[in-house]
C-alpha cells in the first residue's frame, strides 16, 4: 500500500509542476487559480510523502518520489509546453526510470 501511497505522491508532484507551468503562460485571475492548484498538489504530495516514509526507508522514498517527479515532469513539458523532444533527454529520462524501478526492486 506504502508503494502505491508514494506512486500518488509522485504524480501530484508532477500536478504541481504542471500547474507551476501554466500559471507562467496565463494572465489576469486565472494565475491565482493554477498556483492554488500548486498549493494543493503540494501539499497532498508532501503530506502522503510523510505517511510513506514511516514504513519505507526515506533515502529510497525521497529518491522514487523526486524521480517520478522529475520522469513526469519531463513527460508533461514535452506533451504541454512543447518542449524538445532530443535523444538524449529521453536517453536519461529512460535511465532515470529504470534506476526508480530498481529501487523498488531493492527496497524492503
Amino acid at each position: 500500500m506504502n508503494w502505491i501511497l508514494l506512486l500518488v505522491a509522485g504524480l501530484f508532484e508532477v500536478m504541481f509542476a504542471f500547474c507551476l507551468g501554466k500559471a507562467k503562460e496565463t494572465t489576469g485571475n486565472e494565475v491565482y487559480l493554477w498556483y492554488l492548484g500548486f498549493f494543493i498538489s503540494l501539499t497532498i504530495s508532501m503530506v502522503l510523502l510523510i505517511i510513506v516514509t514511516k514504513e519505507l526507508p526515506i533515502g529510497t522514498s525521497y529518491a522514487v518520489w523526486t524521480g517520478i517527479g522529475a520522469a513526469g515532469t519531463v513527460f508533461i513539458g514535452i506533451l504541454f509546453f512543447k518542449e524538445p523532444i532530443e535523444f538524449w533527454r529521453l536517453f536519461f529520462l529512460f535511465t532515470l526510470v529504470l534506476s526508480v524501478v530498481g529501487l523498488k526492486f531493492v527496497s524492503h
